[in-house]
């Protein structure tokens, strides 16, 4: 569920890795936990129309999209940490090849 959502925000809302890669700022974990906290507010009998958005969800009011079903809620929290998992493998992997061209100039 977690990797067809992914792959929805990558086709349809244009989400892609390169877009992602400019979220280094802690964005995707920040509106991960967002959904969550909103969950968990919701849990606690909070009228849904009155719930903003947490105080840590990193974009405009208009793109905090909360879910009344808890499941589909979770869904787009795991989602967001997928992106954020691979934006942070992608960011590792670009320090190591520098690290190694750095090391290949200096035996040369």
């Amino acid at each position: 569920m977690i990797a067809a959502e992914r792959a929805r925000q990558i086709e349809k809302e244009g989400w892609s890795a390169g877009h992602d890669d400019g979220h280094g700022d802690g964005a995707l974990r920040n509106a991960a936990e967002a959904y969550l906290k909103h969950l968990r507010t919701r849990w606690a009998d909070w009228v849904w129309d009155r719930v903003r958005p947490p105080g840590m969800w990193p974009w405009g009011k208009k793109d905090f999209k909360p879910t009344e079903d808890p499941i589909r809620q979770l869904v787009k929290a795991g989602a967001l940490i997928a992106a954020e998992i691979d934006r942070l493998l992608r960011d590792e992997a670009e320090i190591d090849q520098l690290v190694k061209a750095k090391k290949g100039k200096e035996r040369a």
